[in-house]
């Protein structure tokens, strides 16, 4: 196997900014396929396929636009909507205008949604719908000039339309030959590019602001890895207003690869299945949920297409660990891998479109036992670490070696430090500014010698690679004074039980650990059929005796597991789910502790009383 690359002479040679990035793209490739999105007609999905010629020619009209509306440099642009091709259009205008994109998710609050284009002091907003522009109409929002429409309702004068953007740059680029270049060739690399906004676990959203130069470093840090192609195919639903989104295309202006992009979470396999790409990036959630749709499935079948699935588990997991401790592997074994390779694992490959290379997982800890069962499957995963402060990505597995339970090592060109309380320090180019009109903030997670301070308890192996052991914040110490990291424990659960959507563990100064589970509405649904409770809510479903003596099998099996101060002495179900409209979720699918465990505060007190 070949060691991840910790070439740095790349830095010298970075374009400037994302602007003289994208440019020198379009120029590079100009026929080649750059996005496909889906379009509907009669019901049914059809992909439309644009090359960088095409996307260079609509961003230069739309920049031109955002220019002639008077957006100086470094001045705010916010985008609230979906993820989309039109999305991508805006953000790539506001780079090359100069400009900064300020990032809003199109689940945010009206409320949020103020604060956030108030404290950024946006000039311009991008709204995706009619939805979106109820939430901008209203607001006290003194800096806000003009409102840019997808498909909302536009008025002529403060809301137009995409497409009047792009008459108005037309025009102003008539009498402005040559304008975009001029611009980006006077964009610094320290100049600032995007203000996201966290959507938080705690408080008020922080704005950070990240330069151009942090997005530019990802994309030049993944190409020199030599871990993606210009031949591959992403396929991207990410919420764009997250870093874990907007970092893929970075990569994807640096190495030229072609993006199919569609923001329906409930289209993902649907998509897969057409578009066949050959990597694509996705939340902890999105595995769990496909391995427990799988599991569950073989479940129902039962007989002999069951014992053939965990025979070929069993042996592709044998398999497995012989290649990772590099060991001779025997040839019956060898003939065996091959047979359920062709009767088993090829069937799992072809639901996710057949050309899958690997997955890159990230924005929360991926569960090591269901990263070893995908790459049992053939379906290789590959871990990654990062925040919204530096930009996403601080650590990634490399294909040809990748090391299952860490997020891999430090990006070439940054550096990876473990501090006090073994906490995860982060340097190097893509590391915020600071947090935007918050310099209490800013002071408290950056260092003066430029060190971010993450919050997140780790370690490193003796060849880099670093695994995430929780978030410090999270870790409780029981009144026994046994210390707990409640989400290792949650990830063991989720990895046991197909039909968990959360399972979360409390006990902070108490004598014992407790835990809230909610059940995913899809497996549950499947499993309810088979369990005398076909057509019952989802209510009855999760409270009845049968679905809580089930879940009770996973908790006694998880203790087998645990350690005994962190055994699970009660628990219950809740009648619902989290979601992000209920606040309890973000959107990038962390789970909110805090408001939890504020909304289940009597349920928990009572499992003390």
């Amino acid at each position: 196997m070949t060691a991840p690359t910790t070439d740095t002479s790349f830095l010298d040679h970075m374009p400037p900014n994302v602007a003289v990035q994208f440019l020198e793209r379009v120029a590079a490739t100009p026929e080649g396929e750059a996005y496909l999105f889906p379009h509907t007609e009669d019901g049914e999905d059809h992909w439309h396929s644009v090359n960088w010629r095409e996307v260079g020619e609509r961003v230069t009209k739309l920049a031109a636009g955002l220019i002639s509306l008077g957006i100086e440099p470094e001045q705010r642009v916010g985008i609230a909507a979906s993820t989309r091709y039109e999305w991508i259009l805006a953000d790539l205008a506001v780079m090359c205008a100069g400009a900064a994109t300020t990032t809003v998710y199109p689940s945010t609050n009206a409320e949020d949604t103020a604060y956030i284009l108030s404290d950024s002091q946006c000039r311009v907003v991008f709204a995706e719908d009619d939805a979106q522009l109820a939430k901008l109409l209203d607001a006290d929002l003194p800096d806000l000039v003009k409102i840019v429409t997808f498909d909302g309702t536009a008025d002529g004068d403060r809301v137009i339309t995409l497409e009047h953007l792009e008459e108005i740059g037309a025009v102003f680029l008539g009498d402005h030959e040559g304008l975009i270049e001029q611009v980006a060739k006077g964009i610094a690399p320290d100049q600032l590019a995007t203000l996201v906004y966290t959507s938080g676990t705690t408080g008020r959203p922080k704005g950070v602001r990240l330069l151009h130069r942090s997005w530019v470093y990802e994309g030049a840090t993944i190409k020199v890895q030599d871990i993606l192609h210009e031949d591959d195919l992403q396929f991207l639903w990410l919420p764009m207003s997250h870093v874990f989104g907007k970092v893929l295309l970075s990569v994807q202006l640096e190495i030229g690869f072609p993006t199919a992009i569609d923001g329906r979470v409930d289209k993902i396999v649907d998509n897969l299945a057409v578009v066949r790409p050959t990597f694509m990036g996705a939340a902890p959630r999105i595995f769990e949920k496909a391995h427990a749709r799988i599991v569950t499935m073989m479940e129902s079948e039962g007989g002999l297409k069951k014992k053939l699935f965990d025979r070929a588990f069993a042996v592709g997991k044998r398999y497995d660990a012989l290649v990772a401790a590099e060991r001779n592997i025997p040839l019956s074994l060898q003939l065996q891998h091959t047979l359920f390779d062709i009767l088993v694992f090829r069937k799992i490959r072809s639901r996710f479109g057949g050309r899958v290379r690997f997955f890159i997982s990230g924005s929360a800890a991926l569960n090591p036992d269901i990263a070893g069962w995908f790459n049992a499957a053939g379906i290789l995963i590959l871990e990654g670490y990062g925040m919204t402060e530096n930009a996403a990505g601080a650590t990634v597995n490399h294909p040809e070696l990748n090391k299952i339970g860490t997020v891999g090592p430090a990006l070439p060109g940054s550096e990876i430090m473990i501090g006090d309380n073994d906490e995860v320090l982060l340097r190097g180019p893509h590391v915020m500014a600071g947090y935007h009109n918050n310099p209490e903030a800013t002071a408290q997670v950056l260092t003066e010698d430029g060190w971010l301070h993450t919050g997140d308890k780790g370690s490193i192996d003796a060849d880099g690679y670093l695994t995430i052991t929780g978030r410090i914040k999270d870790v409780f110490k029981t009144s026994g004074g046994k210390y707990v990291s409640p989400s290792q424990i949650e990830a063991k659960f989720k990895a046991l039980c197909p039909y968990a959507s959360q399972f979360l563990v409390f006990g902070a100064e108490r004598n014992f650990a407790v835990a809230l589970v909610s059940l995913d509405p899809d497996a549950i649904t499947d499993w309810a059929a088979e369990n005398g409770l076909a057509g019952k809510s989802y209510a009855e479903i999760v409270t009845s005796e049968a679905a809580r003596e089930m879940v009770k099998d996973y908790v006694d099996e998880l203790n087998t597991k645990l350690n005994r101060w962190e055994t699970i002495k009660k628990w219950e179900i809740l009648e619902r789910d989290l979601t992000i409209e209920s606040g309890e979720l973000t959107p990038s699918l962390k789970v909110k502790r805090n408001v939890v465990e504020t909304n289940e505060r009597e349920r928990l007190a009572a499992f003390y009383a």
